[in-house]
């Protein structure tokens, strides 16, 4: 299978999944002009881009909400938290890397700082 994401005002709006068959058989970047043509002969629209599952096409697999940015030609997921920065190689990164201690840490926005979590905590 092979899976596209149309983008919308440089946003993931959908995913949909396409035989190999019909996108010629063959592989990226081949496959993406025939499968973008055959989404649009259905009636779906323009704009359409190839994207891996297993992350090996433009960085990571495309999921609705993530952007897609043209010049690098990469997806980018969405801010996890309004503290954290998108490095040079499209990923997001909190103002603190995450503790090597080996417990089990959280998030917390409020503080802008990692918090322990209780090993025996279910949430």
């Amino acid at each position: 299978m092979a899976h596209f994401a149309k983008i919308e005002n440089g946003t993931v709006a959908q995913v949909l999944f396409v035989a190999n068959d019909l996108c010629g058989g063959g592989d990226f970047p081949e496959s993406e002009s025939v499968g973008q043509a055959f989404l649009e002969s259905l009636g779906l629209g323009t704009n359409w881009k190839q994207t891996s599952y297993n992350g090996n096409i433009r960085k990571q697999y495309a999921g609705i909400d993530y952007t897609y940015d043209a010049v690098a030609d990469v997806f980018v997921a969405p801010q996890p938290y309004p503290s954290w920065t998108l490095d040079n190689n499209h990923d997001w990164k909190p103002p603190t890397p995450y503790p090597t201690d080996g417990k089990i840490y959280c998030w917390d926005e409020g503080t802008i700082s990692w918090v322990a979590r209780d090993a025996d905590a279910t949430e």
